[in-house]
């Protein structure tokens, strides 16, 4: 139960964004990406407003390009299929330089594009500011169902376990003269992912019984309760209201 873990997503720092308790970050992250998704997808001009708001946002947070980039990689696939979406969608036809797309498909793509640009965007500057043990605590705060608290409270605490059992099986493997560059290795690597279960099911059966020992009853012990005060609600409310109002302008115009 007092396995560590750390988190590859936070950065430490001193910035307004930093201090924001969690559950008042939550709130604010789902509701400005919600307002992004109910933005119609022709108002491109609205939606690439969102996203400067949304880097403006992420700037803030003073964290390294570095140490963004990876953590924005996530949206590849996205930007992928995006990127495919004016070949292969039907309807009107039209030049793109030495291209020929299709209109409403290179439309959704650039809508796609930046709805999920601005959506990752904000992801990030929540995740780099937000430690994995705060955003369980904010979870529990806002009444989320506590198996859906537990679940995700135990893989915040043992998916480092995990992946180090995992990093400690390759270099079994590799020591072994192991190349796993053909289909007879298939095999040793369905018996090492079914070795890799088991072992996390006992290990889950061993921590249950542990805390059962020491009087669980189902629910996370709440030792710190989270408080906001109204200028913390107003910082974090601004960007949702501005995004929230563009998406309203964006409905009754289109």
């Amino acid at each position: 139960m007092g396995s560590g873990h750390s988190s590859h997503l936070h950065v430490d720092g001193d910035t307004p964004l930093h201090r924001l308790p969690p559950h008042v970050k939550l709130l604010a992250l789902l509701t400005f990406v919600l307002a992004v998704v109910a933005v119609p997808s022709p108002a491109h001009g609205v939606l690439l407003g969102l996203l400067l708001l949304a880097v403006a946002l992420l700037a803030t947070t003073r964290v390294a390009p570095r140490h963004l980039a990876p953590r924005l990689a996530v949206e590849t696939p996205f930007a992928i299929f995006a990127l495919v979406l004016p070949f292969v969608a039907t309807g009107p036809r039209v030049e793109l330089g030495p291209l020929t797309v299709s209109e409403p498909g290179l439309a959704a793509a650039v809508a796609l594009l930046l709805k999920g640009t601005t959506g990752v965007v904000a992801a990030v500057a929540f995740a780099v500011t937000t430690r994995p043990r705060d955003l369980v605590r904010a979870l529990q705060h806002l009444r989320v169902p506590d198996p859906l608290v537990l679940i995700a409270s135990f893989m915040v605490r043992y998916v480092d376990v995990v992946a180090d059992q995992l990093r400690r099986m390759r270099v079994a493997r590799l020591s072994r003269g192991f190349s796993g560059r053909s289909v007879r290795s298939w095999p040793v690597l369905a018996a090492g992912t079914g070795a890799l279960f088991i072992r996390s099911y006992e290990r889950g059966e061993r921590v249950h019984l542990a805390m059962v020992s020491r009087g669980w009853n189902g629910r996370m012990p709440v030792t710190h309760p989270l408080t906001a005060t109204r200028g913390q609600w107003a910082l974090a409310a601004l960007p949702t209201l501005v995004a929230v109002a563009a998406a309203i302008g964006a409905r009754l115009s289109s």
